[in-house]
């Protein structure tokens, strides 16, 4: 009782040395609005709190190759993604259908300091390990320091504001920051998982736990492991937080289990062979004709865009800052130009997909207007290091008639790296030196082939030579990590809230780190300027400003070739399960999917068994 007292007695006289206490609260939002869930909310709008347990659902690996560990929390190889949320559960978990609000799950309150300089846990007494050791404020101090220290670089960029973690009893934990720049930060730590200090302090965590099923914490155990092929995890029925607001009607698969390819055609054909039940499709062209036959004609196979509503990640050709060949951006310019997405989403992919404009496709950050006054405040700062279209034009991808003809485009490509010195010598473009216009574009993905094609015809036309190299999965991580590339493609998570995350996609210091994301090798001071800008931003408008501001330098710079995005998530599905009534509006969320029969139904037996008819 005495130790309890001074506790108490202790944290009390804390307070009141570094400032006034807020109130603890269930859930945390950006800029301190109110969340959409109260305090006393019994489940999420896009779950079915009644959704029966059992069953299983076998989905195939977002990751392209095998695993070659089991952590998600390192830059090493592949991990299994999944283990994030399923074995580990966080300290708060986000909702799906808001911008970006968390809400506690191992740590029932949060406590934001009035000054945005501090932040404070307090764990729930019943969150504990599978092996029922109670989760304690040592286990998050823990594995914040464990993944500053040996985790992926992204914890140690998103994270470096953070001053010092304090332990302050055996349930109550609290982050200190070095400024309160960032307001995204509280709500980036508050989705930390928390890992158990007594198993991992005797394991080498660097290198992801090789393939031993670690201790987790989650709704859900590891019972196999293929080494790199697949691996299943088993609910836990006696889990600790399955009866929280935050988790009913979630978790309802009794096993998940998942499958990895190194070949995403291959995965497509085991996935028609009735292999496995769900595929998150990336090709265009697969997703429009590559599950054609009688399942899907009679609903066995349901094919369509889910979570249309939700942001989309924006993906384009990227290149090589750092090659010469890409350091002028007439040159950038002139090889965007010549990529005909009217032709191809016409001929490919049956005039389905969006061409991308934006960094923040789909999104209100997208800057698609001229700029405000206020934004122009912020980018007059920066006249002299931006390109002068961001001023006074809005940023446009080149538009084509369909028809598979450009000379127009061609001829505006050819004045462009006239311009830039280029000029013709017999059927090629050269240099003053005569070196010729010539790259590689790098590649491990079976379908792109189709739609480089033509972009290296349009190319050659004028001169320009692209090759196109298809490499195996392993040997191309190898290859990004060194940036031993000219060209790739790649693709940007969108948020509705983004922060000082985007320096490790965008940022100078990160451009050549082989963990960071930054895989144009960008090094731009005005970027890294607007990028600390948006992560300080007080106020929803202001970080709009910023992200707008943003997009603009990065679209006239042409750092890429804008490529398209789906009306929603394009997904493949065998027809055996349930799903809510109100979907969640930012993700297809399967771990709120039950399973209503062991094996596929047409789309007439699926209406029948919801609708509780016989025949």
């Amino acid at each position: 009782m005495r130790a309890v007292f001074l506790s108490i007695v202790l944290c009390a006289l804390f307070t009141t040395a570094t400032g006034a206490q807020a109130a603890a609260q269930h859930a945390l939002t950006v800029y301190g609005e109110a969340p959409r869930y109260p305090a006393d909310f019994q489940h999420f709008d896009y779950v079915n709190p009644d959704a029966p347990k059992g069953g299983s659902l076998r989905r195939s690996a977002i990751e392209i190759g095998q695993y070659d560990h089991i952590l998600p929390y390192i830059d090493k190889g592949i991990g299994v993604s999944q283990v994030d949320g399923l074995l580990y559960s966080p300290l708060a978990v986000r909702s799906l259908d808001e911008p970006y609000t968390v809400y506690g799950l191992v740590a029932e309150r949060m406590e934001r300091g009035d000054d945005g300089l501090w932040l404070r846990f307090y764990l729930n007494p019943k969150a504990v390990f599978a092996d029922g050791q109670p989760i304690t404020a040592q286990d998050v101090r823990y594995t914040f320091e464990l993944l500053m220290r040996e985790g992926s670089l992204g914890y140690r960029t998103q994270f470096a504001n953070v001053a010092d973690v304090q332990v302050e009893g055996p349930r109550q934990v609290r982050f200190n920051f070095k400024n309160a720049e960032s307001r995204t930060l509280p709500l980036d730590l508050a989705t930390l998982p928390v890992l158990p200090e007594h198993w991992w302090k005797t394991r080498d965590f660097a290198s992801g736990g090789g393939f031993e099923a670690p201790l987790g914490s989650g709704p859900y155990a590891i019972e196999k492991i293929d080494n790199g092929r697949s691996i299943t995890f088993k609910r836990n029925p006696d889990w600790w937080g399955k009866d929280l607001p935050e988790a009913r009607g979630m978790y309802n698969f009794d096993r998940f289990s998942i499958e990895y390819f190194g070949d995403t055609d291959v995965a497509r054909q085991v996935l028609r062979g009735g292999g496995y039940d769900y595929n998150r499709e990336f090709s265009a062209t697969a997703y429009t004709i590559g599950y054609n036959g009688p399942a899907l004609d009679d609903g066995r196979l349901q094919r369509a865009h889910l979570a249309k509503a939700g942001l989309q990640a924006a993906q384009g050709f990227v290149f090589n800052l750092q090659r010469p060949v890409f350091q002028d951006r007439r040159v950038r310019q002139a090889l965007a130009m010549l990529w005909d997405f009217e032709w191809s989403n016409r001929q490919m992919m049956r005039g389905m997909y969006i061409r991308q404009q934006s960094f923040f496709s789909n999104s209100p950050l997208a800057a698609r207007q001229l700029p405000s006054d206020s934004e122009l405040k912020i980018l007059e700062k920066l006249r002299g290091q931006v390109p002068d279209e961001v001023f006074t034009q809005v940023f446009h991808a080149p538009v084509s008639d369909g028809s598979g003809l450009i000379r127009d485009k061609q001829l505006q490509a050819l004045r462009l790296l006239q311009l830039a010195g280029w000029h013709a010598d017999g059927d090629r473009l050269v240099n003053a030196d005569g070196e010729p216009l010539s790259f590689t574009f790098l590649n491990t993905q079976n379908g792109l082939e189709r739609l480089l094609l033509p972009w290296k015809r349009n190319l050659a036309q004028i001169g320009i030579t692209m090759e196109i190299r298809r490499i195996d999965s392993s040997q191309y991580v190898n290859r990004l990590m060194a940036r031993d590339y000219d060209m790739i493609i790649t693709g940007y998570p969108v948020t509705p809230t983004p922060g000082i995350e985007l320096y490790g996609f965008f940022g100078s210091g990160v451009a050549t780190d082989p963990g960071s994301n930054n895989l144009m090798v960008l090094k731009n001071p005005a970027v890294d300027e607007l990028i600390n800008g948006l992560g300080a931003a007080s106020t929803q408008t202001q970080m709009r400003d910023y992200a707008h501001a943003l997009d603009r330098v990065l679209q006239w710079n042409y750092y890429w070739v804008p490529n398209y995005y789906p009306p929603g998530t394009s997904t493949v599905w065998w027809n055996r399960f349930g799903m809510p009534a109100t979907p969640a509006a930012n993700d297809p969320a399967i771990e709120t999917w039950w399973e209503v029969s062991p094996t596929a139904l047409t789309t007439e037996q699926m209406r029948d068994r919801l609708t509780g008819k016989t025949h």
